[in-house]
């Protein structure tokens, strides 16, 4: 179930480019999540808001250089360090596409922000879903171990990398609490 937020100006695009962009991005969003963007069920569950902010500033000063902002939503899961990558530089070459231009001249003004949702806390149909259900309603029951893998993936990754930064911050402490104790 893809949700993307995008935040540009309203005259950041003529109409046509924007209204391809818009599917583009769409349809990136579908297949980083591995599901097939032509897939009706897909596209009937993915969902883009175009916010429109009514100025933007850098540094404190109001400026009239068109950014993108771009936040794909996905259920916890559904990321991989990899993935995530892909995605941002997709989005960025969809986005120079849309504006006619080279990659290197539009990229320093596109942010893309993938953001994963904790499994259970992806909300609608008056209902909270785990990564395996969404699997099955997107691409079928035989899909639903689909869901339950890349869940265990994700929570294994995330679990390596809290490891990793324990070990780290205690062999930091091991060789920095001398030092304390002789400042004492």
């Amino acid at each position: 179930m893809p949700m993307i937020d995008a935040l540009w100006p309203e005259d950041a695009l003529r109409p046509e480019a924007e209204a391809r962009l818009v599917k583009e991005l769409t349809d990136i969003l579908s297949k980083a999540e591995g599901y097939d963007p032509a897939n009706p069920v897909a596209q009937r569950v993915t969902v883009f808001h175009l916010h429109r902010p009514a100025a933007i500033y850098i540094a404190g000063e109001r400026t009239n250089t068109i950014r993108y902002r771009i936040i794909p939503s996905a259920p916890e899961g559904q990321y991989t360090d990899e993935s995530r990558r892909s995605l941002v530089r997709s989005v960025t070459e969809a986005v120079a596409r849309a504006e006619n231009r080279p990659f290197d001249d539009v990229a320093p003004r596109v942010w893309v922000f993938p953001t994963e949702i904790p499994d259970g806390a992806w909300g609608t149909r008056g209902t909270s879903w785990m990564l395996p259900d969404i699997h099955e309603l997107l691409a079928g029951e035989s899909e639903r171990g689909a869901g339950v893998g890349r869940l265990a993936r994700r929570r294994l990754e995330k679990a390596r990398t809290t490891l990793e930064a324990a070990l780290d911050a205690a062999s930091a402490g091991m060789t920095s609490k001398p030092q304390l104790e002789r400042a004492s």
